[in-house]
């Protein structure tokens, strides 16, 4: 009977399942932080080139409708905002998680020739760290650039 005790069968099974929890919680985290600062990369990315571009085709359709530059200007952050909005909702992300800032290389702004340019910072919280410590989180950050066409009325 005193061998029985100390034989080696089923503990196998008893070290993988430990390994097992071991080894995957750490690699099933890593794989969801990966994945939530990777979607935060590319919603940054598509803010910064969705904004740019909206920027430019609202403040040209501004100055081709007769507004003047400084019009077009607010025409063209108000259709900037409309984009970053919508570009943020298709990744889940609210208005909060993103700061953007839109600046123009000449004076005045949509000038023919010049570059509108958007630069946007994403802010993701680390999955199930990000409640237990509301700072924990990872910023990312675009540019994104679009040229003002040279053919104006």
């Amino acid at each position: 009977m005193g061998d029985r005790w100390r034989s080696d069968e089923g503990s196998a099974v008893v070290e993988f399942v430990f390994l097992s929890v071991v080894l995957l919680v750490p690699i099933v985290y890593l794989v969801l932080t990966l994945a939530a600062v990777q979607s935060a990369a590319f919603a940054a990315e598509a803010v910064a080139r969705d904004a740019s571009r909206a920027a430019v085709v609202g403040g040209i359709d501004a100055l081709h409708d007769g507004a003047s530059y400084s019009r077009a200007e607010n025409a063209a952050r108000e259709r900037a905002a409309a984009a970053v909005e919508t570009t943020l909702t298709d990744f889940h992300l609210d208005q909060d998680d993103a700061e953007v800032e839109l600046a123009c290389d000449a004076t005045p702004c949509l000038t023919p020739g010049s570059d509108v340019t958007v630069d946007v910072t994403v802010r993701v919280a680390l999955p199930g760290i990000g409640a237990l410590v509301p700072r924990a989180l990872v910023s990312v950050s675009s540019s994104g650039s679009s040229p003002v066409d040279g053919y104006l009325p």
